[in-house]
């Protein structure tokens, strides 16, 4: 197939951006590479507890770099990154749940957390469903920011393609990535002319939140992949957009 195949990616300004551009090329797209989520650390670490709940990749490697351990604590990962960068730090990991989020955390936590505190340490957009849940589960709570999210400086070209009609599919890896798209969005004037380029492309949200709430703002998404990694959502998405279009 001839047709180029431009597909957004979100992704931080990292190694993370970096494997996703890598990816995406050895799927024979044209990676637009557009970071929505930049990192600023608060220096907080997580406070003593039964249970410690690590929901990133980041939030391990800033605890691992302040030299934070979880001793004794039954250490809980969301997702298989945040598992495996836990492992590379040289921490045991007792807990993943099969769905990576955070309600497949509270439902494999629920029948063992009652009378047990529980610190949650994650980023200021960590969704209210994991404290909550863990709260009717009989838990004592406290939640620690280890860093707060904010949109780069500059970013947006992505919106600019999209208004044009110039993107084939976009990969959005958090609720965030789809408000901070549409806030680059809105600072450039074409908030809506560039949902519309995103409903004529394909649109990969990573797990059910994420395609709330862009469904919440008008823009239809096309691919949830069964597994909420990046590496399958790209590959679902490119061959959505593109069938048999990489070798």
């Amino acid at each position: 197939m001839s047709r180029e195949v431009r597909v957004a990616v979100f992704r931080p300004d990292d190694d993370r951006l970096e494997n996703a551009v890598e990816l995406l090329d050895s799927l024979g797209s044209t990676p637009v590479p557009d970071p929505m989520l930049a990192v600023e650390p608060t220096d907080a670490t997580p406070e003593d507890a039964e249970y410690v709940v690590l929901t990133s990749k980041t939030g391990v490697e800033l605890l691992d770099e302040s030299g934070w351990t979880p001793g004794e604590s039954i250490l809980c990962c969301i997702g298989s990154a945040t598992a495996d960068a836990a492992r590379d730090a040289g921490w045991k990991v007792d807990r993943v749940p099969e769905e990576y989020s955070s309600s497949g955390l509270v439902e494999l936590l629920a029948d063992e957390v009652g009378n047990s505190t529980v610190e949650v340490a994650r980023s200021d957009h960590g969704s209210q469903v994991l404290l909550d849940g863990l709260r009717d589960a009989g838990a004592d709570v406290h939640e620690t920011v280890l860093y707060r999210l904010v949109r780069p400086e500059g970013s947006g070209k992505s919106t600019e393609l999209a208004a044009a009609g110039d993107l084939e599919a976009a990969l959005f890896t958090s609720s965030l990535t789809v408000e901070h798209f549409l806030d680059a969005a809105d600072a450039r004037g074409i908030r809506d002319d560039a949902i519309v380029g995103l409903n004529d492309a394909i649109v990969g949200a990573i797990g059910e939140p994420t395609r709330e709430t862009a469904e919440s703002h008008g823009i239809d998404v096309d691919v949830v992949p069964e597994t909420a990694t990046f590496d399958e959502l790209a590959c679902t998405v490119v061959e959505t957009a593109a069938p048999t279009y990489h070798e």
